[in-house]
C-alpha cells in the first residue's frame, strides 16, 4: 500500500504564476532520485497511502532546471470530499500539494521548507489570483495564503461545512450550516483582512 495514491482523479490548478514543474506520479518510483522528501516528516501516515509528485525546480533562469526532488505527501482522508491534487501559489517558488484533505505547502528551492495547513481536512482549495491569495476551506472556518504566508483566517462560519457562494468586488460570499437553528447562514467576508462584513 505505501505510495499508492487513492483513486480520485488529482486536481491541477495553475492560475498563479509559477516556478517549478510538477507530476502527479502513479505510485513512488522504484528507485528513489537523490533528493526525496516525506511530509510531514518521518510520519507514519505514508503507510495508509501518500501522493507521489515529481518537483523540477526552475533554476535562477526560467531555462534552467534545478535538480528534481520527490514530495511523498501523507494521504489525509480516502473519501472524495476531501480534495487531491496541485496548485501553484501567490509566491511561485512554492507548490501546494493536497493530499486526501492533508494541505502541504512545500518550497521548491528548498524543500525541507514546508507548512502543512492545520485543517483535517482541507475540503477545498480556491485560488483567488486577482487578490493574491489561496483560500483554504475547512469545516468551520476560511484561511487565506498570500505570498509571505497565512494572511488571515476567518471567524468560526459553520458547525459542519462552508460553501463559498461567490467572490465579488473583494467580498467573499458564502454560506454555513447553524447546529442550533439547523438553517444555513449567509456570510460575507473582507477578502483583505479576512473580517465578516455581513
Amino acid at each position: 500500500m505505501i505510495g499508492k495514491v487513492h483513486s480520485t482523479v488529482p486536481i491541477v490548478d495553475l492560475r498563479f504564476p509559477h516556478r517549478w514543474q510538477a507530476e502527479v506520479l502513479a505510485a513512488r518510483p522504484l528507485i528513489l532520485p537523490a533528493r526525496h522528501y516525506v511530509y510531514p516528516r518521518e510520519t507514519e501516515e505514508v503507510e495508509r497511502g501518500a501522493l507521489e509528485v515529481l518537483v523540477r525546480p526552475e533554476g535562477e533562469s526560467s531555462d534552467v532546471i534545478a535538480q528534481p526532488f520527490l514530495a511523498t505527501c501523507a494521504l489525509g482522508f480516502r473519501d472524495p470530499v476531501a480534495p487531491t491534487g496541485l496548485w501553484s501559489t501567490p509566491k511561485p517558488e512554492k507548490i501546494c500539494a493536497v493530499s486526501g484533505g492533508y494541505a502541504y505547502l512545500i518550497d521548491t528551492t528548498a524543500p525541507e521548507r514546508f507548512t502543512m495547513i492545520p485543517y483535517r481536512p482541507v475540503l477545498e482549495v480556491r485560488p483567488v489570483p486577482e487578490h493574491g491569495l489561496l483560500l483554504f476551506v475547512g469545516h468551520r472556518s476560511i484561511l487565506a495564503w498570500g505570498p509571505e504566508g497565512q494572511t488571515w483566517e476567518s471567524e468560526k462560519l459553520s458547525d459542519e461545512g462552508v460553501t463559498i457562494t461567490g467572490i465579488e468586488n473583494g467580498v467573499l460570499r458564502g454560506t454555513g450550516w447553524t447546529m442550533i437553528t439547523d438553517k444555513e447562514t449567509v456570510f460575507a467576508l473582507d477578502l483583505s483582512s479576512g473580517q465578516r462584513v455581513s
